[in-house]
């Protein structure tokens, strides 16, 4: 019932955002893939990888390994992630194994997640300088 709930929110989300008839790109268990993912937009990853991936929304399924480097603006991790993560919002399920560092804007932590390196919440945008700051020219 969980997952159900889960993905009916995620539908609804996609729906707020405009996308409506998005499909995932999966890739199955007893997949292997050698190389980068670019600029892509929906990625389940149930099978093995070995590349960077830059992408919307990641999910690493139960069985799902990637050894590289990660960019994604939401990623879920229920399975085995070695290398480092820039992501928006960022998720590790109890299930999940990550070595590496990463760099995230939220995010939320199952217990029994197995977490081996750095992480770090990424820095606010720089405001502009008010009129207070700039440097005034003297005569």
């Amino acid at each position: 019932m969980r997952k159900f709930r889960r993905m009916m929110f995620l539908r609804l989300a996609r729906l707020f955002r405009g996308e409506k008839n998005i499909v995932p790109f999966i890739i199955s268990g007893g997949t292997k893939i050698l190389g980068n993912i670019v600029d892509g937009d929906i990625i389940h990853i149930d099978g093995k990888m070995e590349g960077d991936v830059s992408c919307k929304e990641l999910i690493i399924g139960a069985g799902g390994m990637i050894k590289g480097n990660v960019e994604a603006k939401s990623l879920e991790i229920y399975g085995e992630l070695n290398g480092s993560i820039k992501a928006e919002n960022l998720f590790i399920a109890s299930t999940a194994k990550f070595i590496g560092d990463s760099v995230y804007k939220t995010i939320a932590i199952e217990p029994g997640a197995v977490l081996v390196g750095s992480c770090s919440r990424a820095q606010e945008e720089v405001k502009a300088a008010s009129p207070k700051d700039k440097p005034q020219l003297v005569a």
